[in-house]
């Protein structure tokens, strides 16, 4: 079948060259032939060496999304069928799947597409113009694929309300799927039971990406005195009140995420030993230094401080002072873990970030581990799409003598 064809300018594509599945507007040299935006195109380098297909959008500064770097590939059902199995195959020898992202777009070779499963229900976030078409047929696929490991699915819900798809000259939106359901899901991960809001809840619902770097921490918590600092709904601290922690402080500042960790408190039978206070860590933390208060474990979870390049000095000085706050919480030999979910916030920086936090707290740091997300976010070892985001450390923290 005969597409528009983009071409490359000479001395560009390198990453789309060194395995990426990204062409940037100020990489092409010409575009030829008929197209609508969100179509199938053949890039090719710019000696007419045929790099692959993909979906077109002169909207948005990404302006082609690779689906296949094979020449002669259709994209058709059939090809869907098999990325859609491929990923689904790939989290059933990985991960725990009775909750988990199916769909983790570039790093599952459909860009620009994100699909959860929590429980029985799916939420879908679709922010590319190419995708957004190809979206019925690929939840089609899943929920046969699914179906035929015995898994029924019985609701999707959509939260393609991003701002990033006013990028693509897409509208922002969220409602159902089909039929109408019952949008708070029961979920059970790490044996913590949650109640997940996949209608107003943060992104898609729940973040699973830190499910087993939940668990991790948990072996530190057993009779401790525990805080857990942008605790969202509750997890970090659910799943150290599961592991016998004598006490857990949760903290936050949304009053719809305080209200929701208290119910999944509740419902864990927790609320004896687990309690949340909405409040800006960032005001906290020096309170609680200055009235004395130590805590055995300290877990910082913070949102994206930046999500573009050109504001991570300022991330940086974010970071550096919520672990140097969270450092001089921690008793001496007591356990920090640590994270940055922003892509652009490296693990180099990070690490050099939470060195100098270390030295102005006058704490020295043993590493117990460095972790990353959990294997249903899989990290794509090419270009620049962002699947590498999450950086986790566990240090035991020690006072300097």
């Amino acid at each position: 079948m005969e597409t528009a064809i983009v071409r490359i300018k000479k001395g560009e594509g390198r990453s789309l060259k060194a395995g990426g599945m990204w062409v940037y507007d100020n990489e092409i040299d010409t575009i030829t032939g008929d197209y609508t935006n969100g179509d199938i195109i053949t890039v090719k380098d710019f000696d007419g060496y045929c790099m692959g297909h993909g979906f077109i959008n002169t909207n948005s500064k990404i302006t082609v999304r690779m689906m296949t770097r094979k020449k002669d590939v259709e994209i058709n059902e059939d090809f869907i069928e098999m990325r859609v199995r491929n990923a689904w195959e790939y989290r059933k020898t990985t991960v725990d799947t009775s909750s988990c992202r199916i769909i983790f777009g570039e790093a599952d070779f459909l860009p620009g597409i994100v699909v959860d499963k929590f429980s029985d229900v799916l939420v879908v976030e679709s922010l590319a113009l190419g995708i957004d078409r190809l979206k019925p047929v690929i939840l089609e696929k899943l929920k046969s694929i699914l179906a035929e490991d015995g898994i029924e699915i019985r609701g999707i819900y959509e939260r393609s309300d991003a701002k990033v798809r006013l990028q693509e000259g897409m509208e922002r939106f969220k409602g159902f799927i089909g039929d109408p359901f019952d949008t708070k899901v029961e979920i059970t991960e790490n044996d913590v039971k949650y109640l997940v809001d996949v209608e107003d809840g943060q992104k898609t619902g729940f973040f699973l990406d830190q499910k087993y770097n939940r668990l991790a921490i948990k072996r530190l918590c057993r009779d401790k005195r525990v805080l857990d600092c942008f605790t969202h709904t509750g997890s970090f601290a659910l799943n150290a009140g599961i592991a016998g922690a004598k006490e857990v402080l949760g903290v936050d500042a949304s009053e719809l995420g305080v209200a929701q960790a208290r119910e999944n408190a509740e419902l864990n039978g927790l609320t004896d030993r687990v309690s949340f206070r909405c409040a800006d860590v960032f005001e906290l933390l020096p309170e609680l230094e200055k009235a004395g208060e130590k805590f055995d474990v300290v877990i910082l979870d913070p949102p994206a401080f930046t999500k573009s390049r050109n504001s991570v000095k300022n991330a940086v000085k974010g970071y550096r002072e919520i672990n140097l706050r969270g450092l001089k919480l921690v008793k001496d030999g007591g356990y920090l873990a640590t994270c940055s979910c922003s892509h652009f916030m490296t693990p180099e920086l990070f690490t050099k970030t939470i060195r100098e936090a270390a030295v102005s707290a006058h704490k020295r740091l043993r590493q117990v581990e460095y972790r990353t997300q959990s294997a249903d976010h899989p990290i794509l070892w090419s270009g620049d799409e962002n699947s590498y985001y999450l950086k986790f450390y566990i240090f035991q923290v020690c006072d300097e003598k």
